[in-house]
């Protein structure tokens, strides 16, 4: 029976970095659900951390990734990923001259929010992503054939190994198809489309999470989720990212009549940790205020930021006059599917990486930048794993496609009901009384078992998926009585240091709450 060595689902810097590092001999196959180019590593405006200044230095890189985590991070996960950095950072120099460099040929070096020194490799400015998704592709050998169009929504599993050795999915007319592999890596990035403000792709949302709860795998630190500071805001609605590389070039927010709002709330002022700015300016706008980013100080904004200046002009804004309205929305998420620095999960055979996966290096908020540094890192560590494997699993013989199935309809809410929904009850700002009711809400509709999606419109399957991420982040924000990084409950506005560790761990029908010498079980109802 023919099967690929790897099967990745996903196309963004994680998946094509992991391809891109393969041996030739291995026979790879990149399934994505809409365009190779369509994910959000492609739309990344910042850059890559990596401590390669003069001054600067690895331990100062981890220092600052654990602050900005709120110290849930996962202490050797930082350490390993910020000094691989520096050596990650001339890999990519060596496959393509894409970073912006001085006269000098030195490394051009911005400044974002939370860093203690400038370390920030950008390319074209404000193209980062772009530049290096494209630069990834274009190494991409023969043995990788990339699918695209293709709705994965089901791991196949051999119970009898605990193993995955394949997914299921959905072309455009319908056809079921399913594809084989060694090795399964999930790569599909995170969850930001559950939110009605969010920087996030159309693409991105949280597939591969619920197919791997669905199939056991465990998930952690769901509630944290990354609200950026400033999205371009325009008539009740975000139109698109204002990185934060804007505010390391000295751009200030202030209201309509110029008062800066971050001075005295943090020392980093308008750099501080980007949930103190994000629910700052939330506070703001509660109370009918409208939030500008101030750009008069930044020097050739146009030139600097030449993909920011075009979003504004598609919305018919000049970044002449000064002032850019902004409003904050869902970014990043720092919990996903539990695995270790290589991408390995619960289930043999099957690994995450990128967004999608929770290495503990984020902690409770991802320091700025850091987020393509780790999809580079596990892209290349997870290679390395496989192009040294033997591993040879046992495959049933199992089919490779399905007839068409007839459709059958769901019991689901609108999609943009359940964005509003999230973003008002489990957005910026959480307490117990809305996180209940959200949950309240959330159990009218049923999750339909993973053997019935067959049955399901992509459009279904996509809005279950999204019901399903919605219940897990709801939950886990419950379970945390404290406020900590991306999760702010005015319930609870504190820290709670003595259970700083703790982690909620949800698989399925269980949600396990687990301190260093604890572990406390509860049902989980989804």
């Amino acid at each position: 029976m023919e099967l690929d060595d790897v099967l990745i689902i996903g196309s963004g810097v994680a998946a094509l970095q992991l391809a891109a590092c393969l041996n030739r001999d291995k026979n790879v196959r990149i399934l994505t659900k809409s365009t190779v180019t369509e994910a959000n590593s492609y739309l990344a405006q910042g850059g890559i951390a990596a401590a390669i200044g003069i001054h600067d230095d690895p331990s100062k890189h981890f220092s600052d990734t654990l602050e900005a985590g709120r110290f849930h991070n996962d202490n050797e996960s930082v350490r390993q990923i910020v000094n691989e950095a520096p050596f990650l950072i001339n890999d990519i120099s060596m496959k393509g001259n894409i970073f912006d460099k001085d006269q000098g040929g030195d490394f051009l070096l911005g400044m974002e929010g939370a860093h203690s020194e400038k370390r920030i490799v950008h390319s074209g400015g404000d193209a980062t992503g772009k530049n290096v998704i494209e630069l990834l592709i274009s190494k991409l050998t023969e043995n990788v054939k990339i699918e695209e169009n293709v709705f994965v929504y089901e791991l196949l599993l051999n119970r009898e190994q605990n193993r995955c050795i394949g997914v299921k999915a959905k072309h455009q007319d319908g056809t079921i198809q399913l594809f084989y592999g060694k090795y399964v890596i999930l790569a599909t990035g995170g969850c930001g489309q559950l939110y009605s403000f969010t920087s996030s792709a159309e693409t991105v949302t949280g597939d591969g999470i619920a197919m791997a709860y669905l199939a056991g795998a465990e998930i952690v630190d769901m509630e944290f989720i990354q609200f950026h500071p400033t999205l371009l805001y325009i008539d009740g609605e975000t139109r698109g990212l204002i990185s934060e590389a804007v505010r390391g070039e000295g751009a200030i927010l202030v209201t309509s009549d110029g008062t800066p709002i971050m001075d005295g709330v943090h020392p980093f002022k308008d750099l501080a940790p980007r949930h103190i700015v994000s629910q700052t300016i939330f506070d703001y706008l509660q109370n009918g205020h409208e939030i500008f980013l101030d750009i008069k100080a930044v020097k050739n904004f146009e030139k600097r930021f030449p993909s920011i200046t075009a979003i504004c002009r598609e919305n018919g804004l000049n970044v002449s006059e000064g002032k850019i309205p902004v409003a904050p929305g869902s970014h990043f998420l720092m919990g996903g599917i539990r695995t270790d620095l290589v991408g390995r999960t619960s289930i043999n055979g099957l690994f995450a990486i990128g967004e999608t996966a929770c290495t503990g290096l984020h902690g409770a908020n991802r320091l700025a930048s850091n987020s393509l540094l780790e999809g580079l890192y596990q892209g290349k560590k997870l290679s390395e794993l496989i192009n040294l494997s033997s591993d040879k699993p046992l495959f049933p013989e199992w089919p490779f496609s399905i007839k068409q199935i007839p459709e059958r309809k769901a019991f689901l809410p609108d999609i943009n009901v359940i964005q509003d929904l999230m973003m008002k009850r489990v957005g910026i700002v959480r307490s117990k009384m809305l996180l209940e009711k959200q949950r309240n809400w959330l159990n009218q509709f049923t999750i339909p078992e993973v053997n019935e999606l067959d049955s399901y419109s992509t459009q279904d399957i996509t809005t279950i998926f999204m019901c399903l991420i919605a219940h897990l982040i709801t939950e886990s924000a419950i379970g945390r009585t404290e406020s900590r990084g991306g999760h702010f409950r005015s319930d609870y506005p504190y820290e709670d240091n003595e259970n700083w560790c703790k982690k909620i761990i949800i698989h399925k029908q269980k949600r396990e709450v687990a301190n260093e010498n604890e572990l406390i079980e509860a049902t989980l109802t989804t």
